[in-house]
């Protein structure tokens, strides 16, 4: 009945609807990312100098140049690794021997050449052609070491998802577990996870989280770990205060007349009423959580090169507001601010829905 009428609720908000379908689709994005990404080398780290900060819609003739001591590995969802160099041109030649070509960005009229058995031994020009170049067209331009930045922003999007959902789980087991126990047995018990959490408390979560993460060393993992870490209180305390109340309740004190265990009690009629706070509440801490890898990124302690982080890439063209091209930083802004947004109003609705008060 509760889940009816949650549902029928949300059906009638526009707005967490279209919220939900975003938070859907990020998801997706971020599962099946390399297979939505124009680059899809590992990280979308495939670098070319040559035409870095290109804007939107900027297209080029790329020459892959296959090398001897490529060992090109390829994976569904860790992306491809090759050795594989891609060059680009703005001008080639064909010759009896090999192509002749002119590197983009070469102000001279210095042509280089590249053997035909540097390709592949007794290729020929039509196989060179469809093999070995192609037009690329960089849809949201490229950064500053000329990575495609559309493929950077999906495969950052993974960094931002898997961070929320890491750290709504840590602090949902973390914070259950102390403050189910607090609120059940109350006395020293609750004296001391009270005492623990408003010392958690006290301290400024960023700096908290900055501390663990230099303590558990710079990384992915070390960063959802953290976060994790530090959002377990809130849960804690909204746990503890249900239970604290549902445990007078009249069914529960009957269940321990007829002899229940504690534990039984405790996880079969108390914590079920939790369910509802619980999810308004993962809905913020996973939009904080975002926030919060997005600042770490900024800083330069969340996920390190070359995975690509939305914080980070903000941290790398931050100049670039000034050199007249924005869009660098602005892009992965309005990806934070639009999953964030999306987490904050599906969490308004929810709340609404299950008539929480706040």
């Amino acid at each position: 009945m509760e889940l009816k009428r949650t549902l029928k609720y949300l059906r009638k908000d526009v707005w967490a609807q279209i919220s939900a379908i975003y938070i859907f689709l990020v998801i997706v994005v971020a599962t099946f990312a390399y297979q939505l990404t124009p680059d899809k080398t590992r990280n979308a780290n495939q670098m070319h100098l040559s035409i870095h900060s290109k804007g939107p819609g900027f297209s080029c003739l790329l020459l892959i140049i296959p090398r001897n001591t490529s060992t090109t590995r390829k994976s569904f969802f860790n992306g491809n690794i090759t050795s594989n160099e891609e060059i680009p041109v703005k001008d080639i030649s064909w010759v009896n021997d090999g192509i002749l070509f002119k590197r983009y960005g070469n102000a001279t009229d210095y042509f280089e050449k590249v053997d035909y058995n540097d390709f592949e031994e007794g290729i020929g020009r039509n196989e060179i052609e469809k093999k070995y170049l192609k037009k690329k067209l960089f849809i949201l331009g490229t950064d500053k070491f000329g990575r495609d930045l559309l493929s950077r922003l999906i495969i950052g999007s993974r960094v931002s998802i898997s961070i929320g959902f890491v750290a709504v789980i840590i602090s949902l087991i973390l914070g259950i577990f102390f403050g189910s126990i607090a609120g059940f047995y109350g006395g020293w018990v609750d004296k001391i996870i009270i005492w623990l959490i408003n010392i958690v408390w006290s301290v400024p979560t960023l700096l908290m989280v900055i501390a663990i993460t230099l303590a558990l060393g710079k990384g992915f993992w070390q960063v959802f770990v953290a976060v994790g870490i530090t959002m377990w209180v809130e849960v804690a305390r909204l746990v503890r205060g249900l239970v604290k109340s549902t445990k007078e309740e009249f069914y529960v004190k009957a269940g321990v007349v007829l002899g229940f265990s504690k534990m039984r009690v405790l996880i079969n009629h108390i914590l079920p009423i939790t369910i509802g706070p619980l999810i308004i509440i993962s809905a913020a801490n996973f939009a904080s959580a975002i926030l919060m890898e997005s600042g770490l990124g900024f800083l330069g302690i969340g996920a390190q090169p070359p995975t690509p982080s939305w914080g980070g890439m903000i941290k790398n063209h931050f100049n670039y507001l000034l050199l007249g091209k924005p869009y660098l930083t602005i892009l992965p802004g309005l990806a934070i601010m639009s999953l964030v947004l999306s987490f904050m109003t599906l969490g308004n609705s929810l709340r609404d829905a299950l008539d929480v008060k706040s």
